[in-house]
């Protein structure tokens, strides 16, 4: 099926400006949720706001947001007072400096969109993706859209741009926040540790190498229960893992592991293809007859 754009806006920077499309790069609806039911009757429940006041259920028209300053204090605003407040949407991305895209740590990266030429943006757009491309730098600037206003970084991807919504600086929070414990590295633990990851480097992550195995196994179960089969717990595989006792003793394990896969599969050879039967060459045939 093919995509749907979500929207058209203008890339801009200095007197270029690139009318393009924006299609979400992932497919949210592909994943699997569960309701709440009633376990008596089996019925959907609806979700309903109740005041620990007086106990009474609270309808929409009667609520108002508010702004706790202090404990159990707020300060409330009315809608058109919150409307006036949030960032107007607008149809461009700004573009404000051209950075190194390794300069961005991944941490900031949020949401992902792909852009596609729109009428009369065909030749400005592979113009630019060519030379971010060969750059090798990413385009950040900003763009408001649903009253939000947010960083955004266009790279290229191939041939086409994708768009990066990156979180602001507010909203990362400091790993200095985070106490690690400084630990002695022995060398011949490092040395180790260097081989295994060697054994298993790559040169390009590939995406479609890794499956979602828990959707795959709540979809199963869901398929079993619609066609009115019970499932058990002994169907699934038991939460593994153990203390690692000895550091270097697991590495050496780990880097045996790896040496046997590898021989396993070098044991394995490449794959033939089929040999096709040869014809035999076709015999003369006598032709019979009076002459």
């Amino acid at each position: 099926m093919a995509a749907r754009s979500i929207g058209s806006v203008t890339l801009s920077f200095g007197l270029v400006a690139i009318p393009v499309k924006l299609y979400s790069a992932t497919q949210p609806a592909s994943a699997i949720a569960f309701n709440l039911l009633h376990k008596g009757c089996g019925s959907r429940l609806r979700q309903q706001y109740v005041c620990p006041k007086d106990g009474t259920v609270v309808e929409r028209d009667d609520m108002v947001k508010g702004y706790e300053f202090a404990k159990d204090q707020y300060v409330t605003f009315e809608p058109e007072e919150i409307k006036a407040m949030e960032e107007a949407g607008t149809h461009a991305i700004e573009i404000a400096e051209f950075v190194p895209i390794e300069s961005i740590d991944p941490v900031y990266f949020d949401r992902t969109y792909y852009l596609a030429p729109d009428k009369g943006g065909a030749k400005p757009y592979a113009l630019l993706a060519q030379a971010l491309s060969q750059a090798k730098r990413g385009a950040v600037g900003r763009w408001a859209a649903r009253g939000k206003a947010y960083i955004v970084m266009v790279r290229a991807l191939g041939d086409m741009l994708a768009m990066q919504q990156l979180h602001f600086a507010a909203d990362v929070r400091p790993a200095s926040e985070i106490e690690i414990p400084q630990q002695e590295v022995r060398p011949a633990e490092l040395t180790l540790a260097q081989k295994l990851i060697d054994r298993e480097a790559a040169d390009r992550f590939d995406a479609a190498a890794y499956t979602d195995e828990l959707r795959a196994r709540i979809r199963a179960a869901v398929e079993k229960k619609v066609a009115g089969h019970q499932i058990s717990v002994a169907d699934f595989p038991a939460e593994g893992g153990g203390k690692v006792i000895d550091l270097m003793e697991a590495l050496r394990a780990s880097l045996e592991k790896a040496d046997a896969a590898r021989a396993s599969t070098a044991q394995l050879g490449p794959r033939m293809a089929p040999k096709r039967a040869e014809r035999q060459p076709a015999k003369p045939s006598r032709k019979t007859g009076k002459r």
